[in-house]
C-alpha cells in the first residue's frame, strides 16, 4: 500500500519501520519543528500541506491508499484538516493517540485546560521547568515574577521573550533518578507541561512525584 504519517513522534517513527518492513511504500511528514530529526525508515518529507486543500491534493496527487495520524496529541488542527481530507480524497485514516499520563498516589497536579491557565496558576517567585514547544514560550512572557528553565530540542533562533530564564538543550531523560537531579540542582518549584502521554517524557512527572513539586498540566 502507499500510505502517508502524520508524524513527528516516536510512535510514529517506529510505526514506519514496521510498515516498511512489512514491504509498504511508505512516507513520513514532518511539521518541520525540529531542525535535525532522527531518520526515519521510508520516505520523509518536511513542513505543511497548506491547510485541508493542500493535503487533499497531496493524496490524491500521490495515490495515498492510507492516511495514518499518529501525531501529537496536542496537534489539533493537523488532525481536524486529516479527518477532512481524507473524507474529501476518500482515502481511508486511522488515528492513533497516545494513553495520556494517568495520575497516581502522591503526585501533585493542578489541571489545567490551556495554557493561559497554566501560566496564571504559577505564584510569584516560583522556580519553574518549562517543558512545552518553543512555538508556545510567548504565552508566558508577562510573568516577569517568575524563572523559567526552558526545555528545548534545538537553540532557538531568536532570543526567548522571556525576562527571567535559562535554556536547557536536549532531550528529557527516560531516568527518574537524572530529572530529579536537574531539579533540585535548578531549585525547581514547579513544572508546567502537557497531558502528552508517552514514556519518553514521563520520567520527570516520576520524579516531581517523588519530590512533592506540584505540576501544573494542561489537559487533553
Amino acid at each position: 500500500m502507499k500510505i502517508l504519517i502524520l508524524g513527528g513522534t516516536k510512535e510514529a517513527a517506529k510505526l514506519a519501520g514496521e510498515l516498511v518492513e512489512d514491504g509498504h511504500d511508505v512516507t513520513s511528514s514532518l511539521a518541520g519543528r525540529t531542525k535535525e530529526p532522527n531518520p526515519i525508515k521510508g520516505d520523509t518529507r518536511i513542513g505543511g500541506f497548506g491547510g485541508v486543500t493542500g493535503l487533499i491534493s497531496y493524496l490524491q496527487e500521490n495515490r495515498i491508499e492510507l492516511l495514518i495520524d499518529c501525531t501529537h496529541p496536542f496537534a489539533k488542527q493537523i488532525s481536524a484538516n486529516a479527518i477532512e481530507a481524507a473524507k474529501a480524497a476518500n482515502v481511508n485514516l486511522e488515528t492513533r493517540t497516545r494513553e495520556p499520563w494517568q495520575k497516581h498516589e502522591g503526585d501533585h497536579w493542578i489541571e489545567v485546560q490551556n495554557l493561559e491557565e497554566a501560566r496564571d496558576e504559577l505564584p510569584k517567585n516560583a522556580r519553574v521547568l518549562l517543558a512545552l514547544g518553543s512555538q508556545y514560550i510567548d504565552l508566558f512572557k508577562t510573568r516577569d515574577d517568575v524563572f523559567f528553565l526552558v526545555r528545548m530540542v534545538d537553540q532557538p533562533d531568536k532570543e526567548l521573550p522571556l525576562p527571567n530564564h535559562q535554556i536547557l538543550l536536549g532531550m528529557p531523560s527516560r531516568d527518574w533518578q537524572e530529572e530529579q537531579d536537574l531539579l533540585k540542582s535548578n531549585t525547581i518549584t514547579h513544572i508546567v507541561c502537557r497531558n502528552s502521554g508517552s514514556s519518553g517524557a514521563y520520567a520527570k512527572i516520576e520524579a516531581a512525584r517523588n519530590m512533592n513539586i506540584p505540576v501544573i498540566m494542561v489537559s487533553r
